[in-house]
């Protein structure tokens, strides 16, 4: 399986914090705002977010943590058991302006699950997506990024990983291309 490094370090540690500065500025001081992270990957994405905004002076950010294994389309049609993550979702998104954040969009049908669970947090005033890579050109579903890291163009079988560091600080990430 090769492997190939699509962003450097430095280049994620850039797109971070564009990405930071993006959602401040169309959040302001993000009191009707709720940061959701989706499990699994979605939610170090969400951590790195909330600690770059935390270096900008921002608070408590109200965020939350949602697993969508039960809302996903090919729940009970496959062989392979599916096993959920917790979800850590207390606010109530009623009225809310919700940013669902995961790291690599591929089909878009994790991202429909996601639109269907958050109904049970409420009826929020807009939903919006940020996610770190974008795989153009495999999407199953019409959805795209409202925020956007970076564009990927993979081949069929081309898998992009996000490899995130142990060093929450530094706000590493790898972001590999495997052939297989």
């Amino acid at each position: 399986m090769a492997s190939k490094v699509l962003l450097s370090k430095q280049k994620v540690s850039i797109i971070l914090n564009r990405l930071c500065h993006q959602l401040m500025e169309r959040h302001g001081d993000f009191s009707n705002t709720v940061l959701v992270g989706l499990q699994p990957r979605g939610t170090l994405l969400l951590e790195r977010l909330l600690e770059l905004l935390k270096k900008e002076g921002f608070g408590v950010i109200q965020s939350g943590i949602l697993d969508t294994t039960f809302f996903r389309d090919d729940f009970r049609r496959s062989e392979k058991t599916l096993n959920a993550k917790t979800t850590e979702m207390n606010v109530m998104v009623e009225g809310k302006e919700v940013v669902l954040i995961d790291d690599v969009l591929f089909t878009g049908r994790s991202i429909r699950s996601a639109l269907t669970a958050i109904d049970s947090y409420g009826r929020p005033k807009s939903i919006e997506l940020l996610v770190l890579v974008d795989r153009r050109f495999s999407r199953h579903l019409p959805i795209q990024p409202d925020y956007l890291g970076a564009q990927v163009d993979a081949l069929q079988g081309d898998k992009v990983k996000v490899v995130w560091s142990e060093e929450q600080e530094e706000s590493i990430i790898y972001l590999e291309k495997h052939s297989e």
